[in-house]
């Protein structure tokens, strides 16, 4: 007992004189260790409770998906808290969705829940299981509406304060607004939509089993119609079809004449995305699959049995089907329409950002993945000021070497610069600039020296290499590394700036803008084959492709738990094949 009033009064004394510097007293207490430690820069309220002075910003993050799990992963900066709300306690492996429609690959197989992700040594994070419902820019506030109930108060809905916003919900399919399509297709967004599409094969299969069945009706169940024909709708048009014929038709033998798998696609072609070779061989092998590709057939309506579709020429068809997966795009959710209308991006199909994927008007809130998109700002719109900024002497003219000393800026600043450049085969500045080249009498170079207009005249095609980004998980994955990296560097960038120069003010951006890489793309076409597109125009279709698909996937999971369990099921379903269960 004595030991301890000596450490209850050493502890007020500490409590008494903060200003001490750093003290660690160790003594042993029954063979233990007591340390007491204390800090010069702590303080004490009047209850006695330790205050370091140093208050952690808060980050929201809303959304579980690729975007926000590699924002997740990817701070390191002691400095913030995180609050990660989501409708999903889970970060899901999307790609691998239509392997879980077919049984492939398992459900659990392709996610994390995101409370192992959020542990972090260093950074504080917590989840909340709700949705948010509204964004309030103004007083900082999300507002979001509970999916466990009510809470002891008797209230579903609450909001939630924050320092910095980072939306990442991700985008909902888009149906057009076509009639039928919500209440009679399946989507394939979510892992609960493959669960939900593998459940109704098994039982249109079992369906079509039963006795005294007309042949017309056990063909209309056993037609599986897939609208779409991007890279979703093809991988899952071959995943049933190697589904249908590896495994059901040998369990249920009297279907085998009588299943039909049809791609609906309202443009000219399929993964028209994709490498022209690419898109003709996966045209080509669903056509000896017997899978029925039907070209330029936009659907306008969808009724409980048949679905409508018109074709360029303006022939009207009705399509009997036993099950349909739409897959033809992403629309905007309605808390991110309510939020765009209330910063006057009303009239937008997407959140509208800066380079740096910061919302444009607004400092402390950032979008990035499927419900945003980049706002690359033209040359032609700061023309004048880039001028202004190269033109060093005030001369009224600018020189070729003055604009090559200011080209780093301006590359980085707008990238469609150097794509320009780069699709006209310019190997730099001086290519760009020649119609401005003049020859001296004597036959020599003399200095080039530009007008504004001339200026304006040379970069005048350069803004037609502006590009969206499209809205894939490699693109919101590449984002949310990007913004968890400005966000570990953000005090320090603050009093050292290491972005391009401010074209339109003074200094230089905290950051250097976020620039996408392309590092590939993959179309699994089943039959253990798959066309890959790799940087450099490296186009490869066949059985190796298949093989480097199966290694690229296993190491982008994003846990070894799920690294394993994928592999594993791959390697179940060679041995032992899919499995058919209905659940």
């Amino acid at each position: 007992m004595r030991n301890f009033s000596f450490f209850e009064r050493f502890s007020k004394a500490l409590q008494d004189y903060p200003s001490l510097s750093r003290i660690v007293v160790v003594s042993t207490i029954s063979g233990g260790g007591l340390i007491a430690y204390s800090e010069a820069n702590s303080s004490y309220t009047a209850n006695g409770v330790v205050e370091t002075g140093i208050k952690k910003k808060k980050v929201v993050l809303l959304g579980t998906g690729w975007a926000g799990t590699s924002f997740l992963k990817n701070l390191n900066n002691s400095q913030y808290e995180v609050q990660i709300i989501s409708p999903r306690n889970y970060f899901a492996f999307t790609p691998l969705l239509p392997s879980v429609t077919c049984g492939t690959v398992e459900a659990r197989s392709v996610v994390e829940p995101i409370r192992n992700i959020g542990k972090k040594k260093n950074v504080d994070t917590s989840y909340l299981e709700a949705e948010c419902v509204k964004i309030d820019p103004k007083s900082k506030k999300v507002f979001c509406r509970s999916k466990q109930g009510l809470d002891s108060n008797g209230k579903k809905e609450f909001s939630v304060d924050y320092d910095y916003l980072v939306i990442a919900t991700g985008a909902q399919s888009n149906t057009f607004n076509i009639p039928g399509v919500e209440e009679n297709c399946h989507f394939l967004k979510e892992v609960e939509d493959a669960q939900g599409i593998r459940k109704t094969v098994i039982d249109s299969f079992e369906k079509a089993s039963l006795p005294e069945l007309s042949d017309e009706e056990r063909k209309r169940i056993l037609h599986f119609v897939v609208v779409g024909g991007g890279p979703t709708g093809v991988e899952f048009a071959a995943e049933l079809h190697d589904f249908v014929t590896e495994d059901l038709v040998k369990l249920y033998p009297r279907a085998k004449d009588s299943v039909k798998i049809t791609l609906l696609e309202a443009a000219d072609h399929i993964l028209t995305m994709f490498d022209k070779r690419i898109t003709e061989f996966a045209e080509e092998k669903f056509s000896r699959d017997g899978i029925d590709v039907k070209l330029g057939s936009m659907v306008t309506k969808v009724n409980e049995k048949d679905i409508s579709a018109k074709t360029k020429a303006g022939e009207v068809s009705s399509i009997p089907y036993g099950m349909i997966v739409w897959s033809t795009g992403i629309g905007t959710r309605p808390v991110i329409k309510d939020f765009m209308k209330q910063i006057g991006q009303g009239n937008r199909r997407a959140l509208a950002t800066d380079e740096w994927l910061r919302v444009e008007g607004c400092d402390n809130i950032y979008a990035l993945g499927d419900c945003a998109t980049i706002n690359q700002r033209k040359v032609m719109e700061d023309v004048s000021s880039i001028f202004s900024k190269a033109d060093k002497d005030k001369s009224g003219t600018l020189t070729l070497k003055e604009f090559q000393e200011a080209m780093d800026d301006i590359c980085v600043r707008y990238p469609q610069v150097e794509l320009y450049l780069k699709s006209k085969r310019m190997r730099g500045i001086a290519d760009l600039l020649k119609e401005a080249e003049a020859e001296a009498d004597d036959g020599s170079k003399k200095n080039i020296e530009l007008k504004i207009e001339e200026f304006k005249s040379a970069l005048s095609q350069v803004d037609s290499q502006v590009k969206f980004l499209p809205a894939t998980a490699q693109v919101a994955a590449q984002q949310g590394t990007y913004l968890a990296k400005c966000f570990d560097r953000m005090e320090e960038c603050e009093k050292n700036p290491e972005g391009p120069i401010r074209m339109r003010g003074e200094g230089r951006h905290r950051f250097r803008p976020f620039r996408y890489r392309h590092l590939g793309q993959f179309a699994p076409l089943g039959g253990e084959q798959t066309a890959a597109e790799l940087p450099g125009d490296w186009v490869s279709i066949g059985k190796s492709s298949q093989w480097l698909w199966y290694s690229v996937y296993a190491s982008k999971q994003v846990s070894m738990r799920t690294r394993v369990l994928v592999v594993s099921d791959w390697m179940r379903r060679f041995i032992f094949g899919r499995d058919s269960s209905s659940i």
